[in-house]
């Protein structure tokens, strides 16, 4: 039976996990993310079970191989924490689950903006003090705004038809657009100047790094919603502190964050050395910031644990991974990480 490491576990992956498996590997499950410091406890084992907020650079990976390790399978939909040059020259293969639940996500994306938009969890906090003052809690009709959408992947396009069915007018942005989705794609420039409310939904990339910054900030409309449920590494968090300070941006509701690896998934209460510019974000009273929960639903988890052992599966049997991403997989020749357009694609692997 082959072992699998699993990384970072909750009680809720170990749950989902052991339903899908039903004994067919034995799971080690560890809850230490995956690091330098953790690669001992990947002896006698056959695979490598990471997920999001991992740091799996050329020594992690050199680790990994160097004790017959030849799979590496991200159970999250990101990969941009993977040094993907160094598995490439040191033959790791990696998996990924590219679609898990775009509901989930989509779905948490427009929580935030309802939330934000009429001050629910500032009204929730107030009656629980037995405040029913209402001064303060005045939002707006999403009704006949417009929604700017950054990004139309799968989770994009639901977002898309969420915000249509509130009424709303949705102006989208992708690098590559496709024509036959019946949205109404326009420049970056223009969605940033006509949006009342810009909602991302794409993939870190270095050519998506600080995508929101001083300058794309400052074409925005004056005191726009900003949701960012994607990757905290498309904002420049002190740029966007800056704007909410002041006004600029009218509010901004966050499930990720650029330095989030050392603080989201735990308990940190008891830290006193927190960081600065997250505590800030977290203080003010048009900011949300939620723990990249937005994956996280029955249905979601469901398809993290049976896509990512299927994935194995694949491997393991010699079959194509049509979830595998190598290093050219993320030129030009595969944008986006789009296997299928692979130009080193041999049997329906990456070579």
């Amino acid at each position: 039976m082959k072992k699998i490491a699993f990384f970072d576990s909750k009680p809720y992956d170990k749950e989902s996990f052991d339903r899908v498996n039903n004994g067919r590997y034995e799971i080690k499950y560890f809850e230490t993310r995956l690091s330098s410091a953790a690669l001992p406890l990947l002896e006698g084992c056959d695979a490598v079970c990471a997920f999001v907020n991992a740091e799996i650079d050329r020594a992690v990976i050199e680790g990994i191989t160097q004790r017959g390790i030849k799979v590496l399978a991200m159970r999250c939909a990101g990969y941009n924490n993977v040094d993907f040059a160094a598995a490439y020259e040191l033959g790791l293969t990696v998996v990924r689950v590219p679609a898990y639940s775009p509901y989930a996500v989509a779905e948490h994306a427009m929580a935030l903006l309802m939330t934000l938009n009429r001050r629910l969890h500032k009204a929730a906090m107030r009656t629980r003090d037995y405040n029913f003052s209402l001064v303060g809690l005045t939002g707006v009709d999403l009704h006949g705004k417009t929604a700017g959408v950054i990004g139309t992947g799968k989770i994009g396009r639901v977002f898309c038809d969420i915000c249509k069915g509130l009424g709303m007018r949705v102006l989208a942005y992708d690098a590559y657009p496709n024509p036959e989705s019946g949205l109404e794609f326009v420049s970056f420039e223009r969605l940033l100047e006509e949006s009342d409310v810009i909602s991302l939904h794409c993939p870190l990339t270095p050519a998506t790094h600080h995508i929101i910054n001083r300058e794309t900030i400052s074409k925005m409309k004056d005191g726009v919603l900003f949701i960012n449920t994607s990757r905290g590494g498309l904002v420049d968090s002190d740029a966007m502190l800056e704007a909410l300070r002041e006004g600029k941006l009218g509010g901004a509701g966050l499930d990720v964050y650029e330095e989030e690896s050392e603080w989201f998934y735990e308990d940190r209460s008891s830290i006193t050395k927190q960081n600065k510019t997250l505590s800030l974000l977290v203080s003010m009273p048009n900011v949300i910031v939620t723990s990249h929960q937005a994956f996280l639903t029955h249905e979601a988890l469901e398809n993290i644990a049976t896509t990512t052992l299927e994935n194995l599966d694949a491997y393991f049997s010699g079959l194509p991974l049509v979830n595998e991403i190598c290093y050219r997989c993320m030129g030009a020749g595969a944008p986006q990480g789009n296997v299928a357009m692979c130009p080193n694609r041999v049997n329906g692997r990456c070579k």
